[in-house]
């Protein structure tokens, strides 16, 4: 029994650590998955093919994924484009490091 509650656990924490987590401060009204996001400082989870957005108890699940570039970004930047008058977050730019989150917005057309 014990063996398998420790094999549980070993597990659980290979699972957690698989996602990464960011900080970022978005400075405009901008749209995420079909959602709009207030200014402010929000919490960024990356598991696999979704990126969650976090900021208190509002929080925005969207397909993403996490690349990795050959060049390090020196400050994290959201990049944007513009659809039907407004801003939908396309990329985030991960400062201090080579990865960047890109969101997929295949369910909206135009995009």
């Amino acid at each position: 029994m014990n063996k398998f509650v420790i094999g549980f656990l070993v597990l659980t924490l290979a699972i957690a650590s698989a996602a990464e987590t960011y900080r970022v401060t978005i400075f405009q009204p901008s749209m995420v998955a079909g959602k709009q996001l207030k200014p402010g400082d929000y919490k960024i989870t990356v598991e696999g093919d979704k990126a969650i957005l976090s900021q208190g108890r509002v929080a925005v699940e969207a397909p993403a994924k996490l690349e990795t570039v050959e060049k390090k970004f020196n400050n994290t930047s959201v990049h944007y484009t513009n659809v039907d008058g407004k801003m939908q977050v396309q990329e985030i730019r991960i400062g201090n490091s080579n990865k960047k989150i890109v969101f997929s917005h295949q369910d909206q057309p135009g995009v």
